[in-house]
């Protein structure tokens, strides 16, 4: 396993980490969840530690509000060994809902103390509004760990990319939790000036969800065809960013905690000419995925409620990826998730064309795409 200095904590934390929130589950007959499957999820924790997996990520409300005291069960005999994180939700500025949620997770978890404790999915607003208030849960925060309940205070992120720089100058925290994958790279920029500024920097949807789990000859392509899997290559192309310390797999199987244990223990993910290669073809599949589109929306709405953005979005799947399956499967949610037409709704009005900055031919790409991608 490799191990990286965690910003300036002074830790060092294996590369890869484990994501408590995709334990395999029992239902029953009814498909009711009934419970974690303990026989299977323990025992997956257990032989990642022994690959030398020492960072494990949980939260309340993770797989049916039961990860964390299955975490808490995993780490009974490894509590000094691993480093243990969970999350706190703003639901408001309250100084005493916070140590209460506080103290919720430490009895679930049946541990004394949190080694990395997140204020969870905040954005810009939220951290203004609901975080750096006085007396709230920021003062909370530092008076839990003047008390030995939290050792280090941090955050997850989910806003836009260009508002994390101001919860980052803040000083409060010192480690976060982003986004950041093959097909997701928004945060790159913050990466580095998380990495620049001393924070940890851990990575959560490496594999884009298990979206990066389907073969595609074309992203292996970018790495010579050296990984067994679409899943290691995207876990490589994370772990080999510099600013990375942790790249968060949320596993469900034996065979993911031993294949992903295997590839962070390269050294070295990826040469320098693979990294090279890698750039170049990001760069060409971003200019060939803005041929379909941006993502702009300055097309919508669509008078037929055709979800334009998120059809082109699954065609860039299938086009420029290979990931047919994933594509078909996106293209399905625009009725099944968003309650919208798929691209066969189109009347050919062209009044997304004459909004389009892009100057896309949206109606013959729209034609191509229910083609490609209509029949799962």
């Amino acid at each position: 396993m490799v191990y990286k200095e965690f910003g300036k904590t002074g830790i060092k934390l294996s590369s890869l980490g484990f994501g408590a929130m995709r334990f395999p589950e029992i239902f029953d007959d009814n498909g009711k969840f009934v419970s974690i499957d303990e026989e299977k999820s323990i025992p997956m924790m257990h032989k990642a530690f022994e690959l030398g997996v020492n960072y494990i990520d949980t939260a309340p409300a993770y797989v049916h509000s039961k990860s964390e005291a299955m975490v808490g069960k995993a780490l009974k005999g490894w509590r000094d060994k691993v480093y243990l994180s969970t999350k706190n939700g703003m639901d408001d500025a309250s100084y005493d809902k916070w140590m209460k949620k506080l103290e919720n997770s430490l009895k679930e978890l049946d541990t004394d103390y949190i080694d990395f404790y997140h204020m969870w999915g905040i954005g810009l607003e939220a951290f203004k509004t609901k975080v750096d208030v006085k007396g709230g849960p920021i003062d909370a925060a530092f008076k839990a760990k003047e008390q030995g309940l939290i050792k280090h205070i941090s955050f997850s992120f989910h806003d836009k990319p260009e508002n994390m720089r101001e919860i980052v100058d803040s000083g409060y925290f010192e480690s976060v939790l982003m986004q950041y994958n093959l097909l997701d790279r928004a945060n790159e920029e913050n990466i580095a000036y998380c990495n620049e500024k001393g924070l940890g920097v851990v990575i959560m949807g490496p594999v884009a969800g298990g979206r990066l789990g389907e073969p595609s000859k074309e992203i292996q392509d970018m790495m010579n065809g050296k990984s067994k899997s679409t899943a290691e290559c995207a876990l490589r192309f994370v772990l080999a960013n510099p600013g990375v310390n942790i790249a968060l797999s949320g596993m469900s199987k034996m065979e993911e905690v031993i294949e992903n244990a295997a590839t962070a223990s390269i050294e070295g993910p990826l040469t320098a000419d693979e990294l090279q290669k890698v750039a170049g073809s990001l760069s060409e599949n971003k200019r060939l995925a803005e041929l379909y589109c941006t993502g702009c929306d300055y097309c919508l709405p669509c008078p037929q409620e055709i979800n334009i953005s998120r059809a082109f979005r699954a065609m860039n799947y299938h086009k420029v990826y290979g990931l047919t399956s994933l594509a078909k499967t996106e293209y399905s949610h625009i009725v099944v998730h968003d309650k919208k037409k798929q691209a066969d709704a189109c009347v050919e009005c062209g009044q997304c064309e004459s909004k389009c900055p892009q100057k896309i031919e949206i109606i013959k790409q729209l034609k191509e795409t229910h083609e490609a991608l209509h029949a799962l």
